[in-house]
């Protein structure tokens, strides 16, 4: 599957309820460098119940300049959250299931880099 082919795909729990669209990715750079950096690999899927539109970086970073432009995409990205690759039961090509029980986490990446 092609990542941009994933972003905008429909999100359901384990019992079929729908939680949002695939918004975004996140990946993590680990293991042994190579030439210039490590490996990357996917930490999971940011999901977003009312837009699916870039974040350009104001989840991410604690950007708040322009003021009214940071206020507009943490308006419109309210309630988007991490689920992490490990909690994702099913990706398919007309929607992805989260397996029961998965935990949602900050699409800031805070606690789910670390843990």
């Amino acid at each position: 599957m092609i990542l941009g082919d994933l972003l905008g795909t429909p999100v359901h729990d384990a019992d079929g309820g729908r939680l949002g669209r695939v918004a975004d990715v996140r990946f993590v750079l680990d293991g042994t460098p190579q030439q210039l950096m490590a490996e990357p690999r996917l930490l999971g899927l940011v999901i977003g119940p009312h837009s699916t539109a870039s974040f350009m970086g104001y989840d991410r970073n604690g950007l708040t300049r322009p003021r009214l432009v940071a206020r507009i995409l943490r308006w419109r990205h309210r309630g988007s959250f991490l689920v992490l690759w490990e909690d994702i039961a099913m990706v398919g090509p007309r929607s992805v299931r989260l397996r029961p029980g998965f935990t949602r986490y900050s699409a800031a990446l805070q606690k789910a880099a670390n843990g």
